[in-house]
């Protein structure tokens, strides 16, 4: 009957920052209607889509900002 071994190792979860890492990425939507601006690369950028909503939407006063940020898992030592 075959033997199993099992390791086990730790791992340390941190922001990927590799060259091939997705983008951070940022969208604000109406917390009234639950609408979305546009996906960007910066919070200004996305910030711009309020005004546009704001105006045709002149009750809609509150808006969440909606952050992407890849992690990874760094493999540690064996254990």
């Amino acid at each position: 009957m075959p033997r199993a071994v099992y390791r086990f190792r730790e791992y340390r979860v941190e922001p990927d920052t590799e060259p091939d890492a997705e983008p951070v990425t940022f969208t604000m939507s109406c917390a009234v209607c639950e609408a979305s601006g546009p996906t960007e690369s910066d919070t200004a950028a996305a910030a711009r889509w309020i005004p546009a909503h704001l105006k045709q939407e002149p009750e809609h006063l509150t808006y969440r900002e909606h952050i992407t940020r890849p992690y990874r898992a760094v493999p540690g030592t064996w254990l």
